[in-house]
């Protein structure tokens, strides 16, 4: 059992990287949601799932505050760090998911998270840009795919946004993510062709190479009034490629012993599962109705052996410690 000091110590070091355990759980509870409704189960588990993210949620969210209110030099030096700045976007990205996650079971609730997400999400993207523009710290090898996330959720607010009565709104933030992508891709292009690899634990954070267009395509049917055109097929098309060509690298993901980073997996895995849900829906055909399932599969078991993991992780006392 923990000490007072031991316990003091772990807040000390509790990263804000915890909050990509929410994107996951509630990447998990919207796909489930679309599974309900394009295979007509009769039983709801969302409703549960969709509590155990809001708790989720809660639990980080006030565990942060306390260590905010009690080691604000910690905060202080994360927010100052050239990867860990990233993850800051992941609270407002969590707020976004919560409201798209609620919308089918309350409304209101989901504008409030919506408005409140959306908001905080374009001043972290305002402030983290400026801090890559004006840096005196920033090298190519702190790049890294953690640098969509302040992308990803400008990409995702079309998804609530467009049914919460809000189409231009959606489109500036949908205009903003797409673009800065396109150029954040290239960058990370770079860095992966002509310098040195990327350190093995952040190796699973390749896996957000997928979301942007993933997510850019749901956001994109969203736009188009559930429409499927050229430019959607291009989108999904690109992350389901993005998929693959990860998947072809499985051996060296299998090599980097768990850490947090390990939950960069779910929510591009739940993005892509959503998305090819979704073209299932619109296209058809024995390759998305087999796909989409598998995917779903796939997504489920990942999020178990992460919640088993980061427990045993945590009970071994290997989180909330230095680097």
């Amino acid at each position: 059992m923990d000490t007072p000091a031991t316990a003091h110590g772990r807040l000390e070091h509790f990263p804000v990287s915890f909050f990509a355990i929410v994107m996951g759980l509630a990447g998990l509870t919207i796909a489930v949601e679309k599974a309900e409704h394009l295979w007509a189960w009769s039983f709801k588990p969302s409703f549960a799932l969709l509590a155990l993210t809001a708790l989720a949620y809660a639990g980080i969210g006030l565990t942060y505050l306390t260590k905010f209110l009690r080691h604000r030099g910690h905060v202080a030096e994360e927010f100052n760090h050239p990867i860990r700045l990233s993850f800051f976007p992941a609270m407002s990205i969590g707020l976004i998911l919560l409201s798209i996650a609620s919308l089918e079971y309350a409304s209101g609730v989901a504008l409030w998270l919506w408005g409140i997400g959306s908001a905080v999400q374009l001043l972290f993207t305002l402030i983290i840009l400026s801090a890559w523009i004006h840096h005196e710290k920033f090298q190519i090898q702190h790049s890294n795919p953690a640098w969509f996330i302040p992308i990803v959720g400008n990409i995702l607010v079309p998804v609530a946004g467009v049914q919460l009565g809000f189409p231009e709104v959606s489109w500036f933030f949908f205009s903003i993510g797409l673009v800065f992508w396109i150029v954040l891709l290239t960058i990370l292009m770079n860095r992966f062709f002509f310098h040195n690899p990327m350190p093995a634990k952040l190796l699973p954070t390749l896996f957000i190479l997928i979301a942007p267009p993933a997510v850019g395509f749901i956001s994109w049917i969203k736009l188009h009034g559930g429409m499927l055109d050229d430019a959607g097929r291009v989108l999904y098309y690109i992350a389901l490629f993005t998929t693959l060509l990860l998947f072809f690298q499985i051996r060296e993901f299998a090599k980097v012993k768990f850490a947090l980073p390990w939950w960069a997996y779910s929510f591009p895995m739940a993005a892509i599962t959503i998305a090819t849900m979704i073209m299932l829906e619109k296209v058809g055909g024995a390759f998305f109705a087999s796909l989409a399932p598998l995917l779903l599969t796939l997504l489920t078991l990942l999020i178990v052996v992460l919640i088993v993991n980061t427990i045993r992780a945590m009970m071994r006392g290997e989180i909330c410690v230095p680097e």
